[in-house]
């Protein structure tokens, strides 16, 4: 298994990957119903503050990350928050998510990042297990806010 970033020219590996966030988290409407031109996939890969990395099994995409590296105000650094993080059924407690967070954790440390940081559904004991290995737990709430209508 090899665990690579994604670039600009890897609009293929992209698509596998959100079919394989559609897959695991049984959300096939937000991942694959309205799939973006290869303009935009292309545009998104080679933005310096997304981070889209893939673990590969031969040619086979059976696990991912996408995260986003914030710039901060308050002093000269970064954060980076994984978004998504999925592994497939086959693959899964083989060690795929861990080697994808810490190839990340590298990343992190080469752009001078302070933290990573993830959120956790509750009842998805396999990643709150996951991230409690490798984290601190911090209980937060999360709100989503609806962009002003017309």
């Amino acid at each position: 298994m090899g665990i690579e970033q994604l670039g600009r020219e890897d609009v293929a590996s992209m698509r596998a990957l959100n079919a394989l966030f559609a897959e695991a988290f049984e959300d096939p409407e937000y991942y694959i119903s309205a799939p973006p031109t290869d303009a935009y996939l292309q545009e998104q890969l080679e933005s310096p503050t997304n981070i889209i990395m893939v673990a590969r099994d031969g040619l086979n995409v059976v696990g991912g990350l996408v995260a986003y590296e914030l710039p901060k105000f308050e002093q000269a650094r970064s954060e980076i928050y994984i978004y998504d993080l999925a592994v497939a059924d086959t693959h899964r407690r083989t060690g795929v998510a861990t080697a994808l967070i810490s190839r990340l954790q590298e990343i992190a440390r080469q752009r001078g990042s302070w933290v990573i940081y993830v959120q956790a559904d509750y009842g998805d004991e396999p990643a709150v297990a996951l991230y409690t290995k490798l984290g601190i737990r911090e209980d937060v709430m999360h709100f989503d806010i609806a962009p002003a209508t017309d």
